[in-house]
C-alpha cells in the first residue's frame, strides 16, 4: 500500500510523492495523520536556514491522528485511539533522557526536523511517545499540543510564577501562547511587542496587558509598567540577537531571560559579564516540549484554558502545502496553518 507525503527537496520546495506505507515495528504504532500545523521551525527548514542538510525530508511534527495498528509489543495503545505525539525521540536510558531533557541525548532524533515527519497520511512513531486524547476534543485543537508544550516547558525552565511581570518579544503563534500561557499563572503585567498591528491586537486580547508595535517605544513602555525597574522576565520569541540584546536591556536587576528564538549557527549575544554577576542576571535556553510538558500542555487544552479560535481558522489540504507556505507571511493574522490529511 501507498501514502501520499510531501516532501520538501530543496528549500523552498515541496515534492508530493506516492510512497509506501511505513511498516510497523513490534514496539510502534501507526496513526493515521488527521491535522498536521506549520511550526516556524518548518519555516525555517522551508527557507533553508535549518536542517538543510536532512533534505529530501517530510516534514511536520505538530500533529494528531488516529491508531490504526499496533506492534505486537505494544501495550496500553489501542486501534482506534484518538493521540498525540510527542516528536523527539531520545535512547530512553541516558542520564539526559532521564532527567527529560532529551535534545541533549546524544542518539535524539526529532520527527520532522532529523527524521521523516507527519506532512504525510501515515507515520510511524514509537509506542511510548503516543499519548491517548479525549475523543470529544477537535483535532484541530489537538494539533496544538506539540507548540503549547514548547511553550509549557519555556515558563517552567524560567520558574515564572503569579505577580511577576513579563516582556514577551514576538507576538507570533508561540507569542501569543506565551501571553496566554502567563495569564493563566498569573504573570503581571505582561507586555508584548511585534511591529505587526494584527497580532498585537490579538496578543492584546489573548490576555496581555501592554502591546507595543514601534521598538523605539518599548522601553519606556516596560518602565513604566514596572515602576522604573525593568521586567522580571523577558521572553526572546523571534530568534534575532538583535532583540536577544533588547531582551538584555530590558530585565530589572536580578532578571530573566528566557531564550527561546531560533537564530541562524553560530549567532551570538554580547553580554556585560560585570553586570551580570553583579545584578545577579541569568538567562536559560529552552525551544522544545518534550515528556510531562505534553502530557500538561494536552491537560491545558482539553480543559478549555487556551483560547484557539486564531489558530484553527487556517486550513489547507496536503495537495496544496506549496501554497500554504509560499502564502504563510502574508497571512499574519493567522496565527497558525494547518495542513488537513
Amino acid at each position: 500500500m501507498t501514502m501520499l507525503a510531501a516532501y520538501l527537496v530543496k528549500p523552498g520546495r515541496f515534492e508530493l510523492r506516492n510512497v509506501p506505507m511505513p511498516s510497523v515495528g513490534d514496539d510502534q504504532v501507526l496513526v493515521k495523520i488527521a491535522r498536521t500545523g506549520i511550526c516556524g521551525t518548518d519555516m525555517h527548514i522551508f527557507n533553508g536556514h535549518y536542517a538543510a542538510d536532512k533534505l529530501p525530508l517530510i516534514p511536520g511534527h505538530e500533529f494528531t491522528g488516529t491508531v490504526v495498528e499496533t506492534g505486537k509489543n505494544v501495550e496500553g495503545t489501542k486501534v482506534g485511539q484518538s493521540v498525540v505525539v510527542d516528536m523527539n525521540i531520545g535512547c530512553g536510558h541516558c542520564y539526559w533522557c532521564r532527567r527529560n531533557e532529551i535534545l541533549n541525548c546524544p542518539d535524539m532524533q526529532q520527527m520532522g526536523i532529523t527524521i521523516n515527519g507527519a506532512f504525510a497520511e501515515f507515520i510511524a512513531v514509537p509506542a511510548r511517545l503516543v499519548i491517548a486524547a479525549p475523543d470529544k476534543t477537535p483535532q484541530a485543537v489537538l494539533a496544538l499540543t506539540e507548540p503549547l508544550a514548547c511553550v509549557v516547558r519555556a515558563a517552567r525552565k524560567a520558574r515564572i510564577t503569579f505577580g511577576q511581570s513579563v516582556v514577551v518579544i514576538g507576538a507570533g503563534p508561540i507569542g501569543n501562547l506565551h501571553v496566554q500561557l502567563l495569564r493563566t499563572i498569573g504573570a503581571a503585567p505582561i507586555i508584548v511587542s511585534d511591529i505587526s498591528r494584527d497580532r498585537v491586537r490579538l496578543a492584546l486580547e489573548a490576555g496581555a496587558d501592554y502591546g507595543v508595535t514601534d521598538p523605539a517605544e518599548l522601553e519606556a513602555t516596560v518602565m513604566r509598567a514596572t515602576e522604573g525597574r525593568g521586567a522580571d522576565i523577558v521572553i526572546e520569541s523571534v530568534g534575532h540577537p538583535s532583540l536577544y540584546q533588547t531582551a538584555m536591556q530590558l530585565i530589572r536587576k536580578g532578571g530573566h531571560i528566557a531564550a527561546f528564538g531560533l537564530t541562524g549557527a553560530g549567532e551570538t549575544l554580547p553580554v556585560d559579564i560585570l553586570r551580570t554577576i553583579l545584578e545577579e542576571n541569568s538567562i536559560k535556553g529552552s525551544v522544545a516540549g518534550m515528556g510531562q510538558d505534553m502530557h500538561d500542555s494536552l491537560t491545558l487544552l482539553t480543559h478549555g484554558r487556551i483560547r484557539t479560535e486564531a489558530f484553527t481558522g487556517a486550513t489547507f489540504p496536503l495537495a496544496d502545502i506549496q501554497s500554504a507556505f509560499d502564502s504563510l507571511v502574508d497571512r499574519p493574522e493567522d496565527l497558525k496553518t494547518q495542513i488537513v490529511m
